[in-house]
């Protein structure tokens, strides 16, 4: 396998992901990108012969419902300890001048 990540493709990846990296800190960058592209190439060798290609582990299922008032509005109880109601509302002293 042994990927190896030139100097060229680790100065891109360092632009796009906007890191400014050390002498140290870039020869760790390209062992652990080698070892990613050295781990995709030991899963392209299994047999996927048959297996359907799938974007979720587990069946992905519509959770939207119709939006129905199941409860009501409880807005009698909600105002019923109001100091001072206004029709269907709370009113309160004016803030701003």
């Amino acid at each position: 396998m042994a990927n190896k990540i030139s100097d060229e493709t680790l100065d891109y990846v360092g632009i796009l992901a906007k890191l400014e990296l050390s002498g140290e800190e870039r020869e760790a960058a390209r062992t652990d990108m080698e070892k990613m592209l050295d781990y995709i190439d030991t899963l392209n060798e299994l047999d996927t012969t048959g297996v359907e290609p799938m974007s979720h582990v587990f069946p992905v299922n519509n959770v939207f419902r119709e939006d129905v008032v199941t409860n009501g509005d409880g807005r009698e109880e909600t105002l019923a300890n109001a100091p001072q109601r206004k029709e269907d509302s709370f009113e309160v002293p004016k803030t701003i001048g």
